[in-house]
């Protein structure tokens, strides 16, 4: 005679509440489908699109069926057009805002949550420019620093200084003051990204460092430092990438002028493009642009690991 075995129920088969958390998990996920499509339309198909273009002879006026290869021809043009040249200088330049504006943010951040009172206040007050339209604030700027009725100026004069500099209207200080505005209006981001790296630091360790006597230096050398380095490298990257995409300040501000000694590489590209027509010589800025902001990427990437404690 044969016995009949009853096998157990498997234990994966899916309950109501997993059918439903799925169900719930797959309607999310069309919500994303609008974001993609962003990304694809707005982002991915333009820089594929870009980077044909940047082997091309093209006036974005002329249609389609204008378009002639052309190879690297824009390429080799790039590194002999002075005005390109001096554009990716002057870029290289402007970085050195970057960190002249991180080191004040972290020193203004050890202060202001330290020893300053109502600490809040004071953050709204360093934030207001980051949230203030760029018009409005280089107009505010071109006044503060004209030639000659501008009040630095004025105050300088007062000091008995007797050829005050052009500030905007000379080559030689135009680009400094240009940095001097972008450390300004990316200062209070970086004050309040500091901030709150600062308060995410143990008081265990800042009580332990006072019981054995070391002083504010000190604990600031080996406790507040290494312990932001994700922070510093956080802002590090995006503060180089941001600045290698200035654009509007230059273009309000001075136009990338005095004699060019303010251009940037994207104001270059504006005005080949959108002024000159020259929208495949354009491209071809895009793709330099693109390779040398991933290169200084790629390569603090690699060199975090050396400083950076996580």
């Amino acid at each position: 005679m044969k016995t009949s075995v009853t096998l157990p129920q498997s234990h994966n088969k899916p309950t109501a509440g997993s059918r439903k958390r799925k169900r719930i998990e797959a309607g999310m996920g069309y919500f994303t489908g609008p974001m993609l499509l962003g990304v694809l339309v707005f982002t991915l198909i333009p820089m594929i699109f870009s980077f044909m273009l940047s082997f091309t002879k093209w006036s974005f006026v002329t249609g389609f069926d204008k378009i002639r290869w052309s190879g690297l021809d824009n390429f080799r043009q790039l590194f002999q057009d002075e005005v390109f040249l001096k554009s990716l200088g002057n870029n290289f330049i402007m970085l050195l805002a970057v960190p002249v504006g991180m080191a004040i943010a972290l020193i203004l951040g050890v202060i202001i949550t330290s020893h300053v009172y109502a600490p809040g206040a004071f953050k709204v007050i360093y934030f207001m420019p980051q949230i203030s339209s760029v018009v409005a604030v280089a107009v505010v700027w071109q006044v503060l620093f004209h030639p000659s009725y501008g009040p630095v100026n004025g105050f300088l004069s007062a000091l008995g200084v007797d050829n005050p500099p052009k500030w905007l209207a000379d080559p030689t200080y135009a680009l400094p003051s240009v940095m001097l505005l972008m450390i300004w209006i990316d200062l209070g981001v970086s004050l309040i990204i500091y901030i709150a790296g600062i308060k995410n630091i143990p008081a265990d360790l800042y009580e332990a460092a006072t019981i054995d006597g070391a002083s504010k230096f000190a604990q600031f050398r080996s406790i507040t430092f290494p312990l932001l380095t994700p922070t510093t490298f956080f802002l590090l990257v995006t503060g180089i990438i941001g600045n290698f995409k200035s654009f509007a300040l230059v273009k309000v501000l001075t136009d990338g002028g005095p004699a060019n000694s303010t251009s940037v590489v994207v104001y270059d590209m504006y005005q080949t493009a959108f002024v000159d027509l020259q929208t495949g010589y354009a491209s071809s800025m895009v793709m330099i642009l693109f390779v040398i902001v991933l290169a200084i990427t790629g390569l603090q990437w690699l060199g975090q690991r050396y400083w950076v404690n996580y």
